[in-house]
């Protein structure tokens, strides 16, 4: 194994603008903008909020007002979506918050598409309406939001003002085998929800890299896989620190969405066998233990799927704690 495999590796952040048991979302998005802060410091490469809805502890519903105000916040570090859920908007309004966020940071936004809803199915129907089945239009929405960024729609009756002309790179978000095709069909870099949807990971990242063909936006496939990290200094402290992730995953297979708790001593405790299995299987790719522990595991992760990017999100309860397993996963690729 290729032990400086990592050194050649850029790392980013995924942030669900967590928001933790006794806090309010305020307190969240102070804490994202010092966590990006310290990434920008620490070379992390992109810092990225996901859409989501409807969720109590997750304040990342307005993802592009977000966007904004970190990148306000910072100087170098990329920021986009990881991502914005196309079916829930039109493209045109898409293309002209971007835009905006383009024009306002320049050669600093990121746009990851995806085609869920973010949410249950009835807060979907709430937010899209008459365009429930808008999923099925994925592929058309891609093309009719490049084509508003595109110079060549100067001369279109419906322009993206700002946002027409502008580089924006624009990246296919999946977790199943469906996005790895689109992505290669389009040749867009390909983002990949293992940090939740680990069964499909290793079947679409072959489907993408076999399928794909080079565009003018990309020559050459490139795959960021997207994984949970709980990291400190040692591996029996990252285990009690992760018990807050493993407490919400089972709040996500168990219908009860809370905002994100504090660690416990014993997690087991807190679940069934069959509760435990589920959750482990959604948690697969996770990286937690001491920085030893988790450089060996990503080297042979790397090394396996020879990924291009390691994006990591981090659902720790104490926000020291989490700044400091930020600061170790960087160390890691030193």
């Amino acid at each position: 194994m290729d032990i400086s495999l990592l050194k050649k590796i850029p790392y980013s952040v995924l942030d669900l603008a967590t928001v933790l048991d006794g806090y309010i979302a305020a307190d969240t998005f102070k804490a994202s903008l010092e966590i990006a802060r310290q990434s920008e410091n620490l070379g992390y490469k992109r810092y990225w909020f996901a859409e989501h809805h409807n969720m109590a502890g997750v304040a990342s519903s307005a993802t592009a007002v977000l966007i904004g105000f970190i990148a306000g916040g910072t100087k170098t570090i990329r920021v986009g979506s990881g991502g914005i859920m196309l079916p829930n908007h039109s493209p045109l309004i898409v293309a002209e918050q971007f835009g905006t966020l383009a024009s306002l940071y320049p050669n600093r936004i990121d746009l990851g598409l995806g085609r869920a809803p973010g949410t249950d199915q009835v807060t979907a129907m709430a937010i899209r309406g008459e365009n429930f089945h808008a999923v099925h239009n994925f592929p058309k929405d891609i093309d009719r939001l490049q084509q508003l960024f595109s110079i060549n729609n100067a001369h279109s009756n419906v322009r993206a003002i700002p946002g027409e002309g502008l580089d924006i790179p624009i990246w296919v978000l999946g977790s199943s085998t469906d996005s790895a095709r689109l992505a290669a069909e389009k040749g867009l870099p390909y983002a990949f929800a293992s940090h939740f949807a680990p069964a499909f990971f290793e079947q679409a990242i072959s489907i993408y890299k076999n399928n794909f063909k080079p565009s003018i936006y990309l020559a050459e496939p490139y795959v960021m896989a997207c994984v949970n990290v709980v990291a400190a200094d040692t591996d029996h402290e990252a285990e009690i620190l992760s018990s807050s992730v493993k407490k919400m995953f089972l709040g996500v297979i168990t219908g009860k969405r809370e905002r994100l708790k504090p660690p416990v001593e014993n997690i087991d405790a807190h679940w069934d066998e069959l509760e435990k299995e589920a959750v482990e299987q959604m948690l697969y790719y996770s990286f937690i233990g001491s920085r030893d522990t988790i450089k060996q595991n990503l080297t042979a992760f790397v090394s396996k799927f020879g990924v291009n990017e390691i994006m990591s999100t981090s659902h720790i309860y104490d926000h020291q704690a989490k700044l400091y397993s930020n600061q170790l996963f960087a160390s890691v690729f030193e």
